[in-house]
């Protein structure tokens, strides 16, 4: 943490946030708001909660994602296809500064839970909505998880060998793109509420937030016609960036695409006939040429271990990096020196390691405040601060309205 920093400072201290979706655009939003101090209400159903509590691998019968997805939040477990569950959502948004949802476009509506009716019940409130397809346009009634935004983007057109099948990132890329195109969002409704007084509405697409992360391809198609396709390692029209098969089998990736840097790189692997060679002063000529060059580089690499070739990549302030997995993050020195593998206890005394926060801030840092709850586990406790009486709670909890308090365990 930084020594700047204090134990209370927070940049997003005293944001309230309403959070109403479920598995990773809508919550990763939240979450990322939460860390910086935001006091987020998470809405879940009463029987059985958010569906990520129970995806890849489980402890004691909970996903560990959950413990980053939710840290920092409280769990009201409510009921909203119902009247009353309802009517707690719409005296919750009056007095909330943010809410977000990500569920198909229609069903806030359909709940009599409409942001531009929540909005004139608090004219300060701001509604992030994240979907598929958005809220307009032909396609918006069709359901739209992450891999299908991540398709129609653009993105899984590229990640592949050439002729080979495209293939998935890995990680549900698209959500966590909306997600935090949400966030932007976010703060740049608060700064405008901040001029005027007035709350909006935030519409975001998974399918726009990964084609806006798709640089140069639709300028490329409007001007030239062309239509890039999958290069594998390779990134097309910059020269040279690839990986690069070293002696013992592992691969280095090489980013020797910047002038200065390509005559370092060329100079150090003993080409420096390709070093003063004018036509590869700039990227054009180096991308007219590139499997020259990509060739002449892993002719260096294979007589090396990556280790080697790293080594002397950075004594010559050439960019370059090894494939991590998961198991060379958890060990890593820079990781942990910059506070990445946060370390929490979780209710049964052991220990998990979660990513740390992200960005870094100098005076108002990210932290972690609480475990992420048990499902419903503040719902009495965020009723009676609503002004119900325990009575109250108890029929609501008979009717089956909410759920969690000391009533379930997860």
């Amino acid at each position: 943490m930084n020594s700047k920093a204090t134990s209370n400072s927070s940049a997003l201290s005293g944001l309230k946030v309403l959070e109403l979706g479920q598995l990773i655009a809508g919550p990763f939003a939240a979450k990322t708001l939460a860390d910086f101090g935001a006091e987020v209400i998470k809405v879940e159903a009463p029987d059985s909660g958010d569906p990520l509590r129970k995806w890849r691998l489980l402890k004691d019968g909970t996903s560990v994602w959950w413990q980053v997805q939710s840290r920092n939040k409280r769990s009201l477990a409510l009921d909203l296809r119902t009247p009353e569950g309802q009517g707690i959502v719409r005296q919750l948004a009056t007095e909330a500064d943010v809410l977000i949802e990500n569920f198909r476009p229609g069903a806030m509506e359909g709940w009599d839970l409409a942001p531009d009716d929540l909005i004139a019940q608090n004219p300060k409130l701001i509604v992030l909505r994240i979907s598929g397809y958005g809220q307009t346009g032909p396609y918006r009634n069709r359901p739209g998880f992450g891999v299908i935004g991540e398709a129609m983007g653009g993105l899984r057109h590229l990640t592949a060998e050439p002729g080979r099948v495209p293939v998935r990132v890995g990680v549900s890329i698209g959500d966590t793109l909306s997600a935090l195109h949400g966030v932007i969002g976010i703060l740049l409704a608060l700064q405008h509420r901040h001029a005027t007084g007035k709350g909006q509405v935030i519409d975001v697409a998974l399918y726009e937030s990964v084609f806006n992360c798709m640089e140069s391809l639709l300028p490329e198609y409007s001007a030239f016609g062309a239509v890039r396709g999958p290069a594998g390692s390779a990134l097309p029209g910059i020269a040279p960036t690839n990986a690069y098969r070293c002696k013992d089998g592992a691969y280095a990736l090489v980013a020797g695409n910047g002038d200065s840097i390509f005559k370092r790189l060329m100079n150090l692997i003993g080409r420096t006939d390709l070093a003063n060679d004018p036509s590869l002063s700039d990227n054009t000529g180096r991308v007219a040429r590139v499997e020259e060059i990509d060739q002449a580089i892993e002719n260096w690499t294979l007589q090396k271990s990556v280790e080697e070739v790293l080594h002397a990549l950075e004594s010559a302030s050439v960019p370059a990096g090894r494939i991590y997995d998961i198991a060379d993050i958890a060990a890593d020195p820079h990781y942990e020196a910059r506070g990445m593998l946060e370390q929490v206890t979780l209710t049964d005394g052991s220990s998990l390691k979660v990513p740390g926060f992200v960005p870094k801030l100098s005076l108002t840092p990210g932290q972690h405040r609480r475990n992420a709850p048990d499902l419903g586990q503040d719902t009495d406790v965020i009723l009676k601060e609503m002004g119900l009486s325990s009575e109250q709670i108890q029929k609501l909890r008979a009717n089956g309205i909410v759920g969690g308090g000391n009533h379930i365990k997860c």
